[in-house]
């Protein structure tokens, strides 16, 4: 069974380049406009990792990552964001939340297959 991956992020382009650089790789996905929606979702799937933007209406990363890390049952997942924000203190912020990783935008498609495979087991 292919693992399931959620990407959230509001700029459709983005989700869709994440969508496409995993599901070559064999993964499934699962796509939200943005925290609220990923929140959402989750109900519905069960998923292994969570790809997330920083800036997102209705619902940011950081407190989206803190929501799903208050779920039992996704207290360990990895949890990447993927952002243009690259300063030292927004990544601590995302650490503090929760966030297995960070990869700033743009990036290159080996370079979020290797992120995700290196947390993915």
């Amino acid at each position: 069974m292919s693992k399931l991956i959620m990407t959230a992020d509001d700029s459709g382009s983005v989700r869709q380049m994440v969508s496409f650089t995993l599901k070559q790789a064999g993964y499934e996905i699962v796509e939200a406009v943005d925290g609220e929606d990923a929140i959402n979702k989750l109900s519905t799937h069960q998923i292994h990792m969570l790809i997330t933007d920083l800036n997102m209406p209705r619902l940011d990363g950081i407190e989206l990552i803190k929501k799903v890390r208050a779920q039992a049952s996704y207290k360990f997942i990895p949890i990447i964001m993927l952002t243009t924000e690259s300063q030292p203190e927004m990544k601590a912020k995302g650490k503090e939340a929760g966030a297995t990783g960070w990869i700033v935008k743009p990036f290159k498609p080996e370079q979020l297959l290797g992120v995700v495979k290196k947390v993915l087991r």
